[in-house]
């Protein structure tokens, strides 16, 4: 079974310094029919206006993604982690038993684009931790790359969550596919661009929701971005 959840559907809010799109109920989007898909909770497609950001607050029990689309997200956190997301880098904050940050776009001209995605954690209570990597485009062009998986398998960043993370950029002839095991659930997010996921066409901000499905096919991108999840039912 795949369903289609178009762009338009998800919720929304304008905070002036924060446009936010919310694929699953968040703060105040309430949707009992999404919230959430397998141990995937929050993807937050949002826009940080430019000198301004998210102040220190914290999270617990909670595998947090940063995915920035363009501009940087400066990070500052209670494990003493300073750091800048450019776009292609993948950052993973694991909340364990408690941790406060801040996350801010110093730019003055430029609005930084990114997704924020919570996972719940395969174990709770463990210490904080925190991971970075960058995964170039060449490495994401026409195929899906794993960015996040429970055993840092490729070079991944590691995630307390029975979950993997791929990312893939495909246009005109590039074609991918992957084999699902039918007894968990995939999720996909076309991150912009358009794309066909098992032939139904997406384009940005629409997502595919996989469930009893062996096998992912992605085709006839136009500019495509994509995020492709291997959830636990």
């Amino acid at each position: 079974m795949l369903q289609v959840r178009k762009s338009q559907e998800r919720g929304y809010a304008d905070h002036g310094w924060l446009r936010s799109f919310h694929s699953f109920s968040f703060a105040g989007y309430y949707d009992p029919a999404y919230m959430g898909f397998g141990n995937l909770r929050v993807i937050n497609e949002d826009r940080v206006a430019a000198g301004a950001g998210f102040g220190t607050h914290g999270h617990r029990d909670m595998e947090i993604i940063s995915y920035v689309l363009s501009g940087e997200l400066a990070h500052k956190d209670s494990m003493g982690n300073i750091e800048s997301i450019p776009p292609g880098d993948v950052q993973r904050m694991s909340a364990g038993r408690g941790v406060m940050h801040s996350e801010f776009n110093h730019k003055a001209d430029q609005t930084t684009h990114f997704l924020q995605i919570w996972i719940e954690p395969k174990e709770r209570g463990i210490a904080p931790g925190y991971e970075q990597k960058q995964f170039s485009d060449a490495e994401k062009r026409g195929t899906l790359r794993l960015v996040a998986s429970p055993d840092g398998r490729d070079g991944s960043v590691t995630v307390n969550a029975d979950a993997r993370l791929f990312a893939g950029l495909f246009d005109g002839s590039e074609t991918a596919s992957l084999a699902l095991d039918p007894q968990r659930k995939s999720y996909v997010h076309l991150v912009r661009g358009e794309l066909e996921v098992n032939g139904q066409k997406l384009v940005g901000g629409d997502a595919a929701m996989l469930e009893g499905e062996s096998q992912l096919t992605l085709g006839a991108g136009k500019d495509a971005e994509v995020l492709v999840f291997d959830l636990r039912a």
